[in-house]
C-alpha cells in the first residue's frame, strides 16, 4: 500500500467547502467537478442509447466484447451523478473484464425522490431481459447510492417475478437510510467525504418524508436476501458507511447467499474511483473483475 498516495487523496477530498447546507445545484456541480478529475481508460468505445425509457450509456471494450453485460448504477447520493461521473469505474470494469456495460441515468431526488430510481433501474433490467439477454449473462454493479441500487433493484426485481442476475458488485454501497451503523460514529473523524449533516441533507431529499425503516431503503438491516446471486461488497475503513457493507454481508450469509466482504484499510468511500492514482484502487478493481469473469464466464 502507498501511504503517500492515500494521504494525497485524503487531502484532495478534504478541500474546504462553504459552511452550511449546499443547494442541489452546488452539490451536483461539486460532484461533477470532483469526478472529472478521475482517470478513464482510453481503450473503450461509448455510445448514447436508452434502456427502459431512460438515457443510458453503452460502454464497450475497444476490442470485441466477451459475452456478458454489466448493468451499472452510478453514485451520487441519489441526488447527483450520471453515467459520465461514474465513467472511471464503468470503463475500468469493462477494460478489465472484456464485458460491455450499460450505465443507466436514473432519475434523481429531490425532483424524483424514492422510489423513482429503483423503478428506473428495474425498468432498465426488464428492458435488457426483453431484448433477449439471459439473466445468467447479466451482473449488477454500482457505487455508493448505485451500490445500494444493486441490492434494492434485485429485491424489487425478485418481487416482480423477474429472474435475478448472475452476480452483484457493490463499491461502498449505501444500504441503510436509518443511519444506525456504528461506523457512522466511529469513522466520523476518518471520513474525508461525509459528515452526519451532509448525509442527512441529501438523504432527506431522497426520502421526502418516507419512513427509512423499509427494505428498499435500508436493506442492510431489513432485507430478506434469500435467493440472491453471489455478492461482492468492497469498502474502505475510512468511511462512515462501512457498516452498511458489513451488515449486509452478515445478512447475506444468514440467508445462505455466497458473499465476499472485501475491506481495504485506510482508504475512503468509493476509493476505486482513483484507479491509476492509488494502488489499492487498481487492485480492488482487479478483484472485482475476477469475480465478474468467474460469474459470467
Amino acid at each position: 500500500m502507498s501511504r503517500e498516495q492515500r494521504m494525497k487523496i485524503d487531502a484532495l477530498l478534504r478541500q474546504p467547502v462553504p459552511a452550511g447546507p449546499r443547494t442541489i445545484e452546488e452539490i451536483r456541480a461539486g460532484f461533477a467537478a470532483l469526478m472529472a478529475q478521475m482517470r478513464v481508460p482510453s481503450e473503450i468505445r461509448t455510445r448514447a442509447t436508452t434502456l427502459g425509457g431512460r438515457p443510458t450509456v453503452l460502454v464497450e471494450p475497444a476490442a470485441e466484447a466477451r459475452p456478458g453485460t454489466i448493468l451499472y448504477f452510478h453514485g451520487g447520493g441519489f441526488v447527483s451523478g450520471s453515467p459520465d461521473t461514474a465513467m472511471t469505474l464503468t470503463a475500468n470494469l469493462v477494460t478489465r473484464t472484456g464485458f460491455r456495460a450499460l450505465s443507466v441515468d436514473y432519475r434523481l431526488a429531490p425532483e424524483h425522490p424514492f422510489p423513482a430510481g429503483i423503478h428506473d433501474a428495474v425498468d432498465a433490467y426488464r428492458a435488457l431481459l426483453d431484448s433477449g439477454a439471459d439473466a445468467a449473462s447479466i451482473a449488477f454493479a454500482g457505487d455508493s447510492a448505485g451500490g445500494g441500487l444493486t441490492i434494492t433493484t434485485c429485491l424489487a426485481a425478485r418481487d416482480a417475478g423477474l429472474p435475478l442476475p448472475a452476480a452483484i458488485v457493490a463499491f461502498s454501497p449505501g444500504l441503510d437510510a436509518t443511519r444506525t451503523g456504528e461506523s457512522m460514529l466511529t469513522k466520523a473523524d476518518r471520513d474525508p467525504i461525509f459528515t452526519r449533516a451532509s448525509l442527512d441533507h441529501t438523504g432527506g431529499m431522497y426520502l421526502a418524508g418516507q419512513d427509512p425503516r423499509q427494505p428498499l431503503l435500508s436493506p442492510a438491516v431489513l432485507a430478506d436476501l434469500r435467493g440472491f446471486p453471489p455478492i461482492l461488497l468492497q469498502a474502505g475503513t475510512n468511511e462512515m458507511l462501512l457498516d452498511d457493507a458489513t451488515r449486509l454481508a452478515a445478512r447475506a450469509r444468514e440467508a445462505g447467499v455466497d458473499v465476499i466482504l472485501d475491506i481495504t484499510a485506510e482508504v475512503p468511500h468509493v476509493f476505486q474511483s482513483f484507479a491509476g492514482s492509488l494502488d489499492e484502487a487498481d487492485e480492488a478493481l482487479d478483484r472485482a473483475a475476477l469475480f465478474l469473469r468467474q460469474r459470467l464466464g
